[in-house]
């Protein structure tokens, strides 16, 4: 019995061909059956697996994708909190800057305040020196001579002022 172009021939012709499968007998024709009904099933059998195995990939890929869903959404409220204390630390920040430049101004204008003092005092100075040396020198040591109660402290004034004459020079050129 040979298969050929799906038709079945047994070897002994039975003098008939009208294109129909001629069967050795009614045995054979049920053991085809059967063989093909076994490959049917098999190939059945073969597909569930399959598709019991395509289905568990999907599962899998699902539940990936899900657990790095779950990662991104911590790693989003993980930045989102360092976020908010970044801006949090930001807008401090910028409020000890406001309050340090308003302390700054302040005290900018008190130094400004007390430059043209020193530049007053120091005018008032240099006008005074120079009213004392346009007096007569007697005059000078006389009332110097007369008047001790300033003695001390005119020593320590002037000394002082000594100290004090360079910076205030220094700051002559500040003020104006």
């Amino acid at each position: 019995m040979t298969l050929s172009g799906g038709t079945i021939s047994s070897g002994t012709s039975s003098g008939s061909s009208h294109g129909t499968p001629s069967f050795g007998s009614e045995g054979d024709m049920v053991d085809l059956q059967a063989r093909m009904e076994l490959k049917r099933k098999r190939r059945m059998e073969s597909n569930r697996e399959s598709a019991k195995r395509s289905r568990q990939r999907k599962q899998q890929h699902l539940d990936d994708l899900n657990s790095q869903v779950d990662k991104l959404r911590t790693g989003k409220q993980q930045l989102m909190t360092a976020l908010n204390i970044t801006t949090q630390n930001y807008a401090a920040a910028e409020a000890q800057n406001s309050v340090l430049r308003t302390q700054m101004m302040e005290l900018e204008s008190r130094l400004c305040a007390l430059r043209e003092i020193i530049c007053y005092m120091n005018a008032n100075h240099v006008a005074n020196a120079a009213t004392t040396m346009n007096a007569h020198p007697a005059t000078i040591m006389s009332g110097a001579a007369n008047d001790d109660s300033f003695g001390a402290s005119a020593t320590a004034w002037n000394s002082g002022m000594q100290m004090v004459q360079q910076p205030i020079d220094h700051l002559l050129y500040q003020c104006f």
